[in-house]
């Protein structure tokens, strides 16, 4: 029976797959469901049984969560096109369908994004994709490495995580402004807070980009600073690098009890190696470190 069910997920998990790769495509109910090799006749209830969406939605909104990324983090799209890609004829038909969803234009979300209904529309989206996507982790997918310090410039985010889009937006604007893009600087989160245990206000994230050149601070608030390396235990996680939570949780509750490490007094740490919307969803790609002594 669990290797029945596993069989029935991956399957499942090939349709999720292939809408994430082929977003420009059309994605009709004969075309996905092929890819899951189960019948065209009775897919839809399936997939809406299983993930809480139709076909047909879930693949709107995965359109709509792209269009929103290169709007607000990639200015080097037209509105035209972006609305070409997400499926839409006209931009005025995607205008209304954004507005609709968002409340604001795709040209006012690109200057000013309102974050709050932004999280909002896609709850249905990132719900139906944890179904699937809670990986289990196991000892052997930690490594130990002896990391370089690397000397970075700092963004910091101070305040509720909710609203962490506009500083991601101020830091990606801000690394074009100065050359250090993320083909050639390195690009890390250092945590300072614990999202569940922290109130909103109080919550502390720093963005880092690794550079050793003078800092050109082009009228933002950034600061010199150092990734210190040293042993850390290191977790790659794929998929849903937005959440980061079940990795963290995964090495503090699991592995470290049983690793017979101590953790050092720096706070937990990413890299980001692969971006959304660069590469499909599901790829993206980052690696959690957890300085050790």
């Amino acid at each position: 029976m669990k290797a029945a069910l596993s069989n029935y997920h991956a399957r499942m998990q090939r349709a999720l797959d292939h809408i994430d790769r082929h977003l420009e495509d059309d994605l009709d109910l004969d075309t996905v469901s092929g890819i899951a090799a189960f019948s065209k006749y009775h897919f839809h209830r399936q997939f809406t049984a299983t993930f809480g969406l139709s076909v047909h939605r879930y693949v709107q909104l995965a359109r709509m969560k792209r269009a929103s990324h290169r709007l607000a983090y990639r200015d080097a799209q037209s509105v035209t096109d972006v609305a070409m890609d997400a499926g839409y004829d006209a931009p005025d038909a995607f205008a209304r369908a954004f507005r609709q969803r968002f409340g604001q234009s795709p040209s006012s979300f690109r200057k000013s994004p309102d974050w709050e209904p932004w999280l909002a529309a896609f709850g249905p989206l990132d719900s139906a994709r944890s179904k699937l996507m809670q990986t289990t982790y196991t000892p052997g997918d930690v490594t130990i490495r002896d990391v370089a310090p690397t000397p970075v410039a700092i963004m910091k985010h101070r305040g509720d995580p909710a609203t962490i889009g506009a500083t991601i937006q101020r830091f990606i604007a801000w690394r074009k402004a100065t050359g250090l893009l993320p083909r050639i600087s390195p690009t890390f989160n250092v945590f300072h807070s614990d999202p569940r245990a922290t109130p909103p206000a109080e919550y502390r994230t720093d963005l880092c980009v690794g550079t050793d050149r003078p800092i050109e601070a082009n009228g933002e608030r950034i600061e010199a600073g150092t990734i210190h390396g040293g042993r850390c235990a290191v977790l790659r996680v794929v998929g849903n690098t937005d959440n980061l939570e079940p990795a963290a949780l995964y090495l503090y509750r699991d592995w470290l009890p049983v690793s017979g490490e101590e953790a050092r007094d720096f706070p937990l740490y990413c890299q980001r190696i692969a971006f959304f919307p660069e590469v499909p969803e599901h790829e993206a790609a980052v690696e959690l470190f957890l300085p050790l002594k």
